[in-house]
């Protein structure tokens, strides 16, 4: 058989138009991203600043606090993110107006990933060294200065790291939220890879998330190479 013949035939699918399919999903995927990061890292990041101060003895340890913090964390952290999106569906279309494309996704991927963020959040300040901190303690230094003047800047190459691996799974929610119509890559590799056996279609989507991935991952990795400290 003719390779190129055989090319031909397994990209049958792939013309004009699909392209033009594939172009607006993926940028239906960007601004899926470009709509959840900055609110998942608006609310994940107090969130395990907080986890951290209730929990650590040297500073607000509050056992309580912390334990009802953490058990909504795991629990948000622990379902699926496609029931998620399904048991969220009255939230967002109060909030959205709708549970569909882009708009209808924004709500589940902040709410999924931002316990995410929080607890990587928390690691990270976990790392800060602990000589720094007393040391801020005995200068006098207030818990809103402690945290913004020496845990946040102490931590910044974890947290720029937990932003990253955040980012990546926010890409894997979009994928796996296209089998409920909430639009991108993963709705187009569902509908027409998988409903309609268009493989050449799944491929290509799954080629781009790939593209997508490594060019986030090297940014984050240059990112905190940039901001660690020597």
């Amino acid at each position: 058989m003719n390779p190129v013949a055989a090319a031909d035939g397994f990209f049958r699918h792939l013309d004009a138009a699909k392209w033009g399919d594939i172009g607006q999903a993926t940028i239906d995927t960007l601004l899926m991203l470009g709509g959840s990061l900055p609110l998942t890292l608006l609310i994940g990041l107090p969130l395990g600043v907080l986890l951290f101060l209730t929990g650590s003895p040297q500073l607000h340890r509050k056992p309580v606090l912390y334990g009802a913090l953490a058990l909504v964390v795991n629990l948000l952290r622990s379902v699926p993110f496609i029931i998620l999106m399904i048991v969220l569906i009255p939230i967002t279309l109060w909030m959205m107006g709708t549970s569909l494309g882009v708009r209808g996704a924004i709500v589940p991927l902040v709410i999924g990933a931002a316990p995410f963020y929080a607890r990587l959040v928390e690691t990270a300040l976990r790392e800060v060294d602990r000589g720094v901190i007393e040391a801020s303690q005995a200068m006098g230094a207030t818990t809103w200065q402690l945290v913004t003047r020496v845990l946040l800047p102490e931590a910044r190459p974890g947290l720029i790291a937990g932003a990253t691996v955040t980012v990546i799974a926010l890409i894997g929610f979009t994928a796996m939220g296209g089998a409920i119509g909430s639009g991108g890559l993963g709705d187009l590799a569902f509908r027409d890879g998988y409903q309609r056996s268009h493989t050449d279609v799944a491929l290509v989507t799954v080629v781009l998330l790939l593209v997508l991935v490594q060019v986030l991952q090297m940014l984050g990795d240059w990112l905190v190479t940039r901001y660690t400290r020597k």
